[in-house]
């Protein structure tokens, strides 16, 4: 293995080596193999689930409704603490871990870019199937309508833009000296 580690990797597989993390500049070739570094989507994943439970926390009040996620999950897993730890497995492990290995070259565009497509695939599950079952209704008709479904469409968004994103930061891909590779 080549690198240190912390982001950009080549690994040898039967093709030749395996691009972690790869740009637009890419060939088609290099793009459909290229994935990010699994411990850095862990790391992203990590930051953007607080990062998303703080945003709904914060804009839910301003439209003027109450958001909790833990909450709408501790009813089913027998508890606020088990809610709480449901929401961090997923958010932290799970999620970062089918990103990576599953969903990532099936996403367009750079990794940001992909992961905010990811989180909005992450939204679009949890209306049509999570909420429903939670007792939320479609597209969260029970517990707030469009003003929930707006407010976790952009709490879903900000945790895959950091998951996508946090591999780039950590490699320091968004220093001045590389800023002609897009963000987003």
């Amino acid at each position: 293995m080549v690198g240190h580690g912390l982001g950009f990797e080549n690994r040898l597989s039967a093709r030749g080596p395996v691009k972690f993390c790869g740009y637009p500049n890419d060939t088609v070739e290099e793009e459909q193999r290229v994935r990010p570094n699994p411990s850095m989507a862990l790391v992203g994943g990590l930051m953007g689930t607080p990062a998303m439970t703080a945003l709904i926390f914060v804009l839910a009040p301003m439209i003027g409704m109450k958001m909790d996620i833990v909450e709408i999950l501790a009813e089913p897993f027998g508890g606020w603490r088990m809610g709480m730890l449901v929401h961090i497995l997923n958010g932290a492990i799970i999620f970062p871990l089918v990103f990576v290995f599953l969903l990532y070259r099936l996403l367009p565009g750079p990794p940001a870019t992909k992961g905010v497509a990811f989180g909005v695939v992450l939204w679009l599950l949890s209306q049509l199937i999570v909420m429903p079952i939670m007792g939320a209704g479609l597209f969260s008709a029970h517990v707030g309508g469009i003003r929930a479904v707006v407010t976790l469409l952009f709490g879903h968004v900000v945790y895959g833009w950091l998951l996508g994103l946090f591999p780039m930061l950590a490699q320091g891909e968004l220093s001045l000296a590389n800023r002609n590779r897009p963000l987003v």
